[in-house]
């Protein structure tokens, strides 16, 4: 027999009854089965193993549930609760971002006033322009990142403490 399709057998096999096969994969599998004793063979073991592991009972104790059960619910309502706070995060940047490029050409006039008013050049009102558009947002991108490294290590504190 080929290496290769006994090999192929042997996954199918493995998968059928934890995963499942595709119908085309099945009906290989079954003409395969019906010409190849060891792979039969293959398939009894699998289905004597897989009943075993299901005859077996697992007693735990009840604290180890309800502790289980709590740091579940737990991290459920933090992925949550980040997830809300993602969606705010991304409804404020969209509305900064339409803002942004609303208010743009008025603060453009602003500046280009301000660079006659002053008489400066239009390198220094257009910098300034660009500093004051990309300010704000620099500074809550500097911000978020530094709450991200203070909630990242303060979690990794609890975990050592709670260890």
């Amino acid at each position: 027999m080929n290496p290769d399709v006994h090999e192929r057998a042997c996954r199918l096999i493995d998968a059928w009854q934890v995963e499942g096969i595709s119908a085309a994969e099945r009906e290989w599998l079954e003409a395969h089965l019906a010409e190849c004793a060891a792979c039969g063979a293959r398939v009894r073991a699998n289905e004597r193993a897989l009943q075993v592991l299901r005859s077996n009972t697992v007693s735990v104790d009840p604290a180890l549930v309800s502790t289980t059960q709590a740091r579940v619910r737990w991290r459920a309502r933090q992925l949550h609760e980040n997830q809300a706070r993602l969606r705010a995060l991304w409804i404020s940047c969209g509305l900064s971002w339409l803002l942004g490029t609303l208010t743009a050409p008025l603060l453009w006039e602003a500046m280009a006033w301000l660079g006659r008013h002053f008489e400066l050049s239009p390198a220094i009102w257009i910098t300034g322009f660009a500093i004051f558009w990309v300010a704000p947002a620099s500074l809550v991108g500097a911000l978020a990142a530094w709450r991200h490294a203070h909630d990242s290590s303060t979690a990794n504190r609890r975990e050592v403490w709670e260890r």
